[in-house]
């Protein structure tokens, strides 16, 4: 039996294509009409329309969508979807060593996860509309990638329960309006990241059960600007812009062909990729930190404070030693699970693997804000300052330690996991527990 770490052939050369692409496309409309204010020492400031709520200012939204575009017209963008909707079957192993490779070079326009955006796009509800939407849903899917019709926002979470989906106050019951059925929608989300520029919301209300049950939350597609509903205020986060708002609906009725996916089934959508999105987002952490990492040593060589090179001294080598070796290890960690992923289905995932990308996720997210962290430290004074990227860096990952699913959540997965209260191990444990 073989043991191949080496990337293949293939995905190297799409690497190098990335990097020609960015040369030859991105990197000059980044230098181009001092768009670069929005990711040198300014980019808060620039990003950020103070006056409008801390919403992310026009001009920058209108450049990532621009490069987007530019992306999209060289293949890039939809790399990860299915060659039907004009992507290239990208694999999860794929998507994890771009994701990463792109994180390392630090910040700019070709990758910017602040909200999410790459020239490598993630795009999860395309295959949430394909797998769950009725085949008059279907053409969502065209309107959202070639003609910008249809752009959703998740509305999931709420204010009192968090991450805890099954307690759900949001209510949906059934109402007929002008002789046609439908659901009257009431309640209350927060989070619902992006509802500034949204055509709907993938609302999840309470049709039917109890508290704490999982069955009998629904889905529905609700209009961004339907009746009743109201962006309370913008939730000001320690990583600015924010386009994160507490939002309520009040009396809202959507018809029936509103409805996303089965009656009573709705987390179902929410789960659908929730393991392809925290892979990806691991080796996105694993890159920043990695990047964080290389600018360390590189300026610790470079230094010399009482002439001597920083790096001569063991206090700023054996922090740097220690990341770097759970770099190299979690970067295993993460590939290996992704192959893993690929060999299999969603389903057999979640059942085989699901700690795995747990493990993976949580573990990106605190390594990312320890290399960011550290990376501050040896900078002194000039790391500290905006002058440098690691305190964006930090403040954006530390955010992936509480979303997708709180770092806290993760382990208690695996721990379960672990001890045979949930997976594999189940049954063994159970028949220990009769003897």
């Amino acid at each position: 039996m073989t043991m191949d770490f080496r990337l293949s052939p293939e995905l190297s050369a799409y690497l190098e294509e990335l990097d020609a692409f960015i040369a030859k496309e991105i990197a000059p409309l980044q230098a181009k009409d001092d768009n670069q204010r929005f990711f040198d020492h300014r980019r808060e400031w620039a990003r950020t329309d103070w006056d409008a709520g801390g919403l992310p200012r026009h001009e920058w939204e209108e450049l990532l969508a621009k490069a987007r575009k530019l992306a999209d017209k060289a293949g890039h963008y939809r790399y990860a979807l299915p060659k039907a909707y004009g992507g290239q079957d990208g694999t999860n192993l794929g998507m994890a060593v771009i994701r990463e490779h792109l994180a390392s070079k630090g910040l700019g326009l070709f990758n910017d996860l602040q909200n999410e955006h790459s020239i490598v796009g993630n795009n999860p509800f395309v295959l949430m509309i394909r797998d769950f939407g009725r085949p008059d849903q279907q053409h969502l899917i065209e309107d959202m990638l070639d003609r910008g019709a249809f752009r959703p926002t998740f509305g999931l979470t709420e204010p009192d329960h968090g991450s805890d989906a099954t307690h759900m106050e949001t209510q949906a019951v059934r109402e007929e309006r002008h002789g046609q059925a439908g659901w009257r929608i009431d309640g209350e989300k927060m989070w619902t990241t992006g509802m500034h520029v949204a055509t709907h919301c993938c609302l999840f209300a309470r049709t039917s059960g109890q508290d704490g049950d999982a069955r009998g939350i629904t889905a529905y597609l609700v209009p961004a600007h339907a009746p009743g509903v109201k962006i309370e205020e913008y939730l000001w986060t320690f990583n600015m812009p924010t386009d994160h708002p507490r939002v309520s609906f009040t009396d809202v009725w959507v018809p029936d062909s509103a409805m996303f996916g089965p009656e009573g089934g709705g987390l179902a959508l929410a789960q659908h990729f929730v393991h392809e999105n925290r892979i990806r987002q691991a080796a996105s952490s694993l890159g920043a930190a990695a990047y964080c990492i290389e600018e360390s040593i590189k300026y610790a060589r470079a230094r010399k404070p009482f002439g001597k090179a920083l790096s001569e001294n063991q206090a700023i080598q054996f922090p740097i030693v220690e990341l770097s070796t759970q770099v190299e290890m979690l970067r295993l960690l993460i590939r290996k699970t992704a192959w893993e992923m690929d060999q299999m289905s969603k389903p057999e995932v979640e059942k085989r693997l699901s700690d795995k990308v747990s493990m993976c996720n949580y573990w990106a997210n605190r390594l990312c804000c320890e290399a960011a962290d550290r990376a501050m430290q040896i900078h002194g004074g000039i790391g500290y300052s905006r002058h440098k990227p690691f305190e964006h860096i930090y403040r954006h990952h530390r955010r992936y330690r509480i979303t997708e699913g709180a770092e806290e959540i993760q382990m208690r997965k695996v721990a379960a996991w672990l001890f045979g209260y949930m997976g594999p191990r189940k049954q063994a444990f159970a028949e220990m527990d009769k003897v």
